[in-house]
């Protein structure tokens, strides 16, 4: 159709709990998109992350969407995902995969983790799909990589190491200490506007 978008074809899957999102995720997302020439990245909001059930309690995921969308609204190349909260129930990458190969058919699907969780693929449910179906790209932090599996085909991106953990932002919010340049200003107006973690709106 004349004057309509290109097709996606190199799409990054960066799937997370994002309770909350913050600057890390973001320049993640920002240096993988650059460094692979990937058309979009997807931080693909987890509906219920199986791993982390009954150890903390999680924000709904309908707050932690608004705040992946206040986060990458005026980024370009990002994108939010909403697909695993539309799927309902516990989210596993190897679904979402199929999600998107149907929702951009023809397209490269290339599932973005962290290198301490590329170390446990094999503890992942239906991990073999999730290789079959995109190519893992491991993120390294500058200095000794994780030593990986050796019959998995990883590509590894370095992207600059920024110490900051979501367990860490929500614990600011309790004990007020400061969010500056931690979480962008978009994502802390919604947290406050929705009440999230303590704070007022």
């Amino acid at each position: 159709m004349p004057g309509s978008a290109p097709p996606l074809r190199r799409i990054g899957l960066f799937g997370g709990t994002f309770d909350p999102p913050h600057v890390g995720h973001l320049v993640t997302a920002v240096n993988v998109r650059h460094a692979l020439d990937l058309d979009v990245v997807v931080l693909m909001v987890a509906n219920v992350p199986w791993q982390k059930e009954g150890t903390r309690q999680i924000t709904p995921a309908a707050d932690r969407l608004a705040m992946v969308e206040a986060a990458v609204s005026d980024v370009r190349g990002l994108l939010p995902g909403r697909q695993e909260i539309d799927l309902g129930g516990h989210s596993f990458t190897a679904d979402t995969l199929e999600v998107l190969a149907v929702e951009y058919p023809g397209s490269e699907l290339f599932t973005i983790i962290g290198d301490d969780a590329a170390a446990g693929l094999r503890t992942w449910t239906r991990w073999d799909e999730v290789v079959e179906r995109s190519h893992l790209v491991v993120v390294d932090r500058p200095g000794e990589a994780v030593a990986l599996a050796d019959d998995i085909d990883w590509t590894r991106v370095e992207v600059p190491r920024l110490e900051v953990s979501s367990t860490d932002l929500r614990a600011r919010f309790t004990d007020g200490r400061p969010l500056d340049y931690l979480i962008t200003q978009p994502v802390l107006d919604v947290i406050s506007r929705r009440g999230l973690y303590g704070a007022s709106s």
